[in-house]
């Protein structure tokens, strides 16, 4: 199990990728993976071929079965914080977070076990249970702070930011920024201290730095504001 900030993650982080694709283009990726110069465009490729896949929600509803048994039918995760609310998640966000767990570019290791495996074999398997997921409507907000820094938290929101996750938390499909209001305060804590200790490889190194900024009280601000966000 992944700790706060202070403790380094001592599970898996499986480096092995699916040796079976589920269609031609996969297969090359595969092949490109052991060339040298190509591991770093990899994601990108899949993540292009999930965008261009059919999105189809009745398929996506039977892939999304096995995942109910910890997000939940109506992908609402759980408040403790060790899994997120999904629903209702940008499409694009979701298949670039998948994509990611299959590459090592974000570490679980259920989710790593889900998106390389038979569960999820192609890329439009993706995107149907991608597409299934963001159309579910949004979960109640069941995880919240102590709310005694959240005000001062969302004047840290407010100014270091909303000008990419949007002053409501709203985030932006178009350029795969997560909706993060109303997610769990415990969630949305967790990432902050992994993306600080270096346990989020695709957290861009600017996020990081603005991150490392922060101390206890930016912290349990940031991440109480934003959750009370989704009550708004």
């Amino acid at each position: 199990m992944e700790q706060m900030r202070g403790n380094r993650v001592t599970g898996h982080k499986p480096r092995s990728h699916a040796l079976s694709r589920g269609c031609a283009v996969w297969l090359l990726a595969g092949l490109l993976q052991a060339a040298p110069g190509y591991s770093a465009s990899l994601p990108q490729i899949e993540y292009s071929q999930v965008l261009a896949s059919p999105r189809d929600t009745i398929r996506g509803r039977e892939l999304f079965v096995p995942c109910t048994a910890c997000h939940g039918a109506d992908g609402g995760g759980s408040a403790d914080g060790l899994v997120p609310a999904i629903a209702s998640q940008h499409f694009q966000v979701l298949i670039r977070q998948l994509v990611d767990y299959r590459y090592s570019r974000r570490w679980d290791p259920r989710m790593e076990s889900v998106a390389r495996g038979h569960l999820l074999p192609d890329a439009a398997a993706i995107a149907a249970v991608a597409s299934y997921v963001s159309a579910l409507p949004h979960p109640p907000v069941i995880g919240l702070g102590d709310g005694e820094h959240a005000v001062y938290g969302g004047q840290v929101y407010r100014r270091l930011c909303a000008s990419c996750h949007g002053l409501a938390g709203e985030g932006d499909a178009a350029h795969a920024v997560p909706r993060i209001a109303g997610q769990h305060y415990a969630y949305l804590l967790r990432q902050l201290h992994d993306a600080v200790d270096s346990r989020r490889p695709n957290f861009s190194a600017e996020h990081v730095q603005l991150l490392q900024r922060f101390q206890y009280i930016e912290f349990v601000g940031v991440a109480d504001y934003v959750a009370r966000l989704g009550l708004q």
